[in-house]
């Protein structure tokens, strides 16, 4: 049994007998850790308001080699997120991202980048308000990318070419493009250039900026976001959770 202490996202948390929870934790040193927190549903409980989902916090847990699940014996909080969280939409789409990040991340493999990524998009989506669209597209865009699932946008698959700036391009089943030229139908799933631009700046921009450049273009974001649901779920093999969805089963 090793004793562990590191900084954490709580990503959600759901009842576990009658005074216990169980609690799924984005850790910065271990990547996703489960945990069992005895009597948190406890008036008194130790871990008072530290097990708010989204709160970055301080914890300490003992692990077992054999067992998946930990055992969470102190938090201690760091920064909260409940006054934003308190707002349906941040919830809403908070909730789905966590529900994509847990099916998307191996248990107990560390990728501070992941971590890094999840904490700025979070004091991002709390500073600027109106910025959850622009935001959710930014996290589904690096899950995909630190999975090893995004395409490369910016060539034909077919022919090799370089698209265009301007150019219309269709999407695969493979979800790789096809360019003007080797398109086979007019009717099929295509992407713009802004989709395009979208896609690639992510990569280079931070949450913030990448908010400011985009929030204009809340119709190519939505559009762009469906893309990348259908991508995620390939991923992980199954459909991804609504977010409306997401955001009740976080809350129980």
């Amino acid at each position: 049994m090793s004793l562990v202490e590191t900084e954490s996202l709580i990503l959600k948390s759901y009842n576990l007998a009658e005074a216990d929870k169980i609690v799924v934790l984005l850790t910065h040193d271990h990547g996703v850790v489960r945990g069992v927190a005895k009597g948190a549903k406890r008036l008194n409980s130790k871990f008072g308001s530290g097990l708010e989902p989204f709160s970055i916090v301080r914890v300490t847990y003992f692990q077992k080699e054999v067992r998946e699940l930990v055992s969470i014996q102190k938090v201690e909080l760091v920064r909260s997120y409940f006054a934003a969280a308190s707002r349906p939409d941040f919830f809403e789409k908070f909730a789905y991202l966590a529900d994509i990040l847990i099916a998307s991340s191996p248990p107990h493999d560390p990728n501070e980048t992941l971590y890094r990524m999840v904490k700025a998009c979070l004091q991002t989506a709390e500073d600027a308000g109106g910025s959850l669209a622009a935001i959710g597209v930014y996290f589904e865009l690096w899950l995909l990318r630190l999975g090893g699932y995004l395409p490369d946008w910016s060539t034909c698959e077919n022919c090799g070419r370089g698209l265009e700036q301007d150019e219309v391009a269709n999407v695969q089943s493979s979800f790789h493009l096809l360019c003007q030229n080797c398109r086979r139908t007019s009717g099929a799933w295509t992407v713009n250039a802004i989709h395009r631009d979208i896609f690639a700046s992510a990569r280079n921009l931070s949450p913030v900026d990448f908010v400011s450049k985009f929030n204009p273009y809340p119709r190519e974001l939505a559009e762009l976001s469906g893309t990348l649901k259908r991508l995620i779920s390939q991923s992980i093999g199954r459909d991804v959770v609504s977010e409306r969805v997401s955001m009740t089963y976080n809350a129980i």
